[in-house]
This record gives C-alpha cells, structure tokens and sequence, in this order.
C-alpha cells in the first residue's frame, strides 16, 4: 500500500466534505450550540425549579396535640403553613384526640448483607397511615405529621414523644415539606435533651427527647412509575423520530437521488394522494419501531431493580396508553420530516435538513426529566413536552381526564398544521424535481381572487385559532373574564377569520354564508335557539356528568365573574359576541372549506371542531350536538345569520337562568343536578318542530354551495 497515494486520497476527501457549509456546521456549529443550550438550559430549569420550591411555603398538615412552643417553632422562619386536622377522617381525629392510639415502636432497619445499604422502613399497615397516605397523594397536605397522643406530657414528665412524617418520596415539594418539618424537630430535640441534662445533671447526650419518625408514603409502583415515566417517554419520542427520520429522507431526497420522483410525477396521480402515500408508509415504520422500542423496554423494566428490594411494577395498561399518547408526536414529527425532506438534493442533503429537526426534541424531553415539573394548564399546549409530561403523569397514576382531552386536542393540532405543510410542500412540482425554491416561499399567502377555502385551510385555520385563543385567554386572565373573553373571541376569533378571507382573496359574501332568512329560516332558528340547552343538556350530560369544578366555572363564566355584572353586559359578551366570532369561524369560513365534502360530512366535521374548541372533554357532546344543529340550519338557509341566532338564543337564555333564581324554582331547576324529563320533552317538541321548518327550506344540491 502506497501512503503517499493514501494521503492525497485523504486530502482530496477532506477539502469536499469541508466545501459544503451543512457538514461544517453540523460537524462543529451544531455541537457548539447544542449541547450549551441542553445543559445550561437544564441547569438553568433546575435552579428554578429548586428555587420555586424554597421560596414556597410548605402546607403541613397536622394531626394531633400541638404544643404551643413546638407551633411557634414551625411557623416561625415562613416556610410553612400549618393545617390543622387537613386530610384526617373523622375516626382517625376522634382516636387520635381520645387517645385511644399508641406510637407506632421505631421501624428497624433491615440489612440484607453488611455492605449493602439499608432497606427504607415499608409504611406502616395501619387505618392512620392509610389515611395519611391518601391526604399526601391528593394533595390536601405536602406531608402530614402525626403527634402521637401524650405528646406534650411525655416531653414535660421527662419521657419520649413519638411524632411521626408521612410525605412522597416521587414530589418534590413532599420532599422539601419532610425535611422542613424534620429539621425543626431535630432542633427542637436538641434544645430538649440539653434541658433535661442541665436539670438532672446527666451528661451530654444522655436523653432523647423526642423520636421521629419518617414514612414515605409512596408506593413501589408509585416509586417505579415515576423512573420509568421520567425516562420512558424520552427514549420511546426519540427512537420513533429516528425510525421515522431515515425513511422520510429515503422516500423524498432518496428517490431525487435515484430519479425516481420523476418517474413519479409523471404518473396521473395527485400530489396530495402521493404525499398520503408516502406519510403513511413513513409513519407506519414510526409505528413499528414504536412498538417494538416500547415492548422492549417494558420487558427490560419488568426486570430491573432501581433500588434494594424494589422492583419495577407497572401494569400493561400503563403502557399501552403511553403508546396512544405517542401517536400524535409521531403524526406532527414525520409529517414535519416529510416536507422539510422535500427540499433536499440528495441523501446527505436530507440529513443536513432533518438533523436540527431532530435534536430540537432532546429540549424538551430533557425538561421533562427534571424532577418537580408537572402538567399544567400553560404546559398542556407545549408541543412535545405535554405528552412527555402526560406519560410521566400516566405512569405515576396522577392524571385528569380534562387535561388528557387538552393534550391530545393540542397534539393533534399541531399533527395537523404539520400534516398541511407537508400536503403544501408536495403541490409543488418545483420542490419535488429538485428546483431551487426558497422555504419562505411555501407560507405564500397571496391573493387568488375566486378561489374557495380547502379543507386543509379549514384545518390549518382552527388550529391555529385554538392555540392562539388558549394561551391569549392564559395572558389575559389578570384582566379579568369580561376583558378576556372580548380579546379572545374579537381579537384571535374573528380577526384571523377576516384577515385569512382578505390575504387568501376568498369571496366574504361566498365564504361567511352573508345572507338574509326566509320566514321559516328566522322561525326555525328561534325555535332551537330557545329549545336545544334542554336536550344536550338534559341527555348529553348525564352520559359524561361534568365534575363539581367545570360547574363552579361555567356559572362564572355566565356570571361573568363573582360579581353577577349586568344584564345587558351578560348578554353583549357572553351570547352576542361568541355568536358573530364563533359562528364566522367555524359556520363560516371553516364549513366553507369543508363544503366540498358533502352536506353531512361538512355539517359533522365543523360540529366536531366546533365540540374540540371549547377544550374540554366533558363539553364535548353538548357542544358537538349543538353545532351539528347550527351547522344544519346554517347548511338549508345558507345564510350565517340561522347560526347567529341559535347561537346568541342558547347562550343568553343559559346566562339568564343563571342569573333568575325565581325562574329556576319555578321550573323545578332548584337542586337539581339534571335537566328534569318534563322539561326535556318540552324541549326536544319545539327543537323537532324548528328543525322540520328548517328541512323546508329549498338548499342547493351541488358541494360548492352552503
């Protein structure tokens, strides 16, 4: 082998490689900026986290005698709330105060073999620490502590008090709470033995005042779900988008490369049955590797022992669920691969597009993992990181079936603006032949006069009107709702509905339905207007029963606040207002974009987003029967103004009802916790007999017209 040959082949690889600006910066500007950002960014996180949890002061509850000087020592450095009795069941209070309760004796530690650590002390098999355990895991109290009857009198008689915590190992403001209330204690004890060694002249350290107790109240399931909730969802988003990345790149810059997009192109198919074609391959083997990533890892767990003597336990629904929650990330990753992937040369060219795309999930996936980050309502919407959050919630069995609805809805959202800028990128023959375009040319939103509103317009429009509607009522919540609800509804309902119409050059008579009603159209509309909140709900609601707090919130959102404001302010904001923003949303230029499909199929789809868009999953079927409703009376008037009504009718004559308690008596409303059968009857006549005014109506049969 001649070297000298060797060395010139070296060099002339080196100087192509290093020609081509991507590899430098993925060789050197990526790593750079990447791992800076994780780090100090993690770093960063943590410092908050933890200084979040200093700052806050820890709710304890307290059960048991509470000496006044012990009290005073607790509250004393505002690091803690005390809660008397908070989380205690009646039985548990009135044993513990009769003292008909002994102290648990000190749990021993139990050593498997001299040079392996302790086993932590198991809780207790006892009504009280159950008891406790459920105040801990529902939150009621970050830890609890029981002082044990003849607590005081034991310190004073020169005998042992027992004082026992119960906290959660998997919270870390459990955590923070146990060593407040600990430390306390400890310096309590101290000043005690030294009392008592100066009163009876014993030596230091003779006498123990008090002894504490601490029992961590989180299960080995509890324990094991939050190790694998943290690392599960990390591994399972990444393996999934590394399967999805390859053959994204093969089936977009691969077949440039090999000349068989051509071959493709010339073929009579649409660009859009191509683009469907290729996603679902694309996500297919996502799937795939999803499954077998998560069977893997789950069988590895089952054998895995996180600490001596506890073993990972979580049950196969668990799992199963995760991979569900999995479905939309891997819907808005691949569609995003596909159309990035679009516009490279070749292989490597793909490689260079999708790489940042997929090292700008280890952000927040790696932000999951910090412990003491939780589910909320401003993280819900976050893409990737609130199914990430999800899973870690999922696996340590803390999870609502509102927030759930949240997660998925948001989710899909963003599946589906992925999804129609990838449907976008391959209507374009430039893009697919290898043509230069640039990516800024594909949000091209100039004016086609004439042209219609698509479904994917209609999909791309609600989306994006849900995100910027849920974290624009989040920011305005300090205004309070009045305020809140006005932005919202003028500022990110109908102005995107207007300026879409105007930048895109749709037709807004064509587009929003601007027409008048026919006497029935009128008669019709009043007639569900007054007569559908009966029906949906009065049989709707009893199929999913909305918990006490979604109540608590909808009388104060048709109260406008705790204060009742005035009736003609009740009816502007909440029945006027969403009537013209809601309706010109979705009756408007969202069903315009679905008129192609079909009457019913139109009807059911707007329905459906129009259900979506309230955010909540116990909503859900009223609000989709009630725009199913609209939308059909919307569909044979073919005028917006049929929504309008029912809309403003439904929601006002809700308000007033909220607001006439001597209505509510006289309908029989009082204490009850559904609409009664006599009133629902009433209802569902007046409702079939303003629909059937409604199917006289003369409609246009052909898809294009509403």
């Amino acid at each position: 082998m001649r070297l000298a040959i060797v060395w010139i082949i070296l060099r002339k690889e080196l100087l192509e490689a290093l020609r081509d600006r991507r590899t430098i910066f993925m060789m050197i500007g990526l790593p750079i900026l990447l791992y800076p950002l994780l780090m100090i960014g993690m770093s960063r996180l943590q410092e908050g986290q933890e200084a979040a949890q200093t700052a806050r002061a820890s709710r304890v509850a307290v059960w048991g005698e509470l000496p006044a000087e012990l009290e005073a020592r607790l509250v004393k450095p505002g690091k803690m709330e005390l809660l008397r009795w908070a989380g205690a069941p009646r039985g548990i209070r009135e044993g513990l105060e009769g003292k008909r309760y002994d102290a648990p004796p000190a749990p021993p530690f139990d050593y498997e073999a001299d040079d392996k650590p302790p086993k932590p002390p198991k809780l207790p098999d006892a009504d009280w620490a159950r008891a406790a355990q459920q105040a801990v895991l529902n939150r009621e109290a970050d830890a609890v502590v029981v002082l044990w009857p003849r607590f005081e009198e034991r310190m004073k008689s020169g005998g042992k008090a027992v004082a026992s915590i119960l906290y959660d190992s998997v919270r870390p403001e459990s955590r923070k709470a146990r060593d407040r209330v600990s430390d306390q204690l400890r310096i309590y004890r101290i000043d005690l033995q030294h009392e008592r060694e100066r009163q009876r002249g014993l030596p230091a350290g003779f006498v123990a005042g008090i002894e504490i107790q601490s029992n961590n109240v989180a299960s080995e399931q509890r324990k094991s779900g939050m190790f694998v909730g943290m690392l599960l969802p990390y591994m399972l988003v990444l393996f999934s988008a590394m399967s999805g990345f390859y053959a994204a790149i093969d089936m977009t810059a691969g077949e440039k490369e090999r000349g068989t997009m051509q071959t493709l192109l010339c073929a009579p198919v649409e660009a859009l049955e191509i683009i469907s074609g290729k996603f679902l391959a694309v996500w297919t083997i996502a799937m795939i590797a999803t499954v077998v990533n998560l069977l893997s890892l789950a069988m590895t767990f089952t054998r895995l022992k996180l600490l001596p003597g506890m073993e990972v336990s979580v049950p196969l629904s668990s799992y199963l669920v995760a991979f569900l929650m999995l479905i939309p990330i891997s819907l808005m990753v691949n569609a995003v691969f596909l159309a990035v992937g679009a516009f490279a040369k070749d292989f490597k060219d793909g490689q260079n597009f999708l790489t940042p795309i997929l090292m700008s999930l280890l952000v927040p996936l790696m932000a999951t993992m910090t412990p003491g980050i939780e589910l909320n309502g401003y993280l819900a919407f976050v893409p990737v990181a609130n199914i990430a959050l999800m899973v870690k919630g999922l696996f340590l069995g803390e999870w609502a079936a509102d927030m759930l609805f949240l997660v998925l809805l948001s989710s899909m959202c963003y599946a589906s603006i992925a999804l129609v800028f990838a449907a976008h990128v391959f209507e374009r023959n430039s893009v697919l032949l290898g043509g230069k375009e640039a990516l800024g040319s594909i949000f091209d939103f100039g004016r086609r006069p004439g042209s219609r509103p698509t479904p994917g317009m209609s999909l791309l429009v609600f989306a994006a009107a849900l995100v910027l509607a849920f974290y624009g009522s989040l920011s305005l919540v300090r205004f309070g709702l009045p305020v809140m609800l006005a932005v919202t509804q003028y500022g990110l309902f109908l102005a995107p509905v207007l300026l879409v119409i105007y930048l895109k050059g749709y037709d807004f008579t064509d587009t929003l339905n601007l027409r008048g009603l026919s006497w029935r159209g009128v008669a019709g509309s009043v007639l569900i207007g007054v007569s559908a909140w009966t029906v949906v709900g009065g049989l709707l609601v009893r199929l999913l029963p909305p918990p006490e707090s979604l109540q608590k919130a909808m009388e104060r959102l048709l109260l406008l606040d705790e204060k009742p404001a005035p009736m003609w302010e009740m009816w502007l904001l909440v029945a006027i207002t969403p009537a013209l923003c809601e309706e010109s949303l979705f009756r408007g230029l969202i069903m315009s974009g679905f008129r192609r499909l079909g009457k019913w199929p139109a009807i059911l789809a707007t329905g459906l987003l129009f259900g979506l868009a309230h955010a909540s999953i116990y909503r859900l079927l009223p609000t989709l029967a009630l725009g199913v409703m609209i939308g059909y009376a919307v569909w044979k008037t073919r005028s917006i103004v049929a929504g309008i009504i029912c809309h403003a009718l439904n929601n006002g004559l809700m308000g007033t009802l909220a607001r006439s308690r001597d209505v509510i008596d006289q309908l029989g409303l009082s204490g009850q916790k559904y609409v009664p059968w006599a009133i629902i009857a009433g209802g569902a006549v007046v409702l079939a007999a303003g629909l059937w005014l409604l199917s006289l109506e003369r409609e246009d049969q052909s898809p294009a017209a509403a």
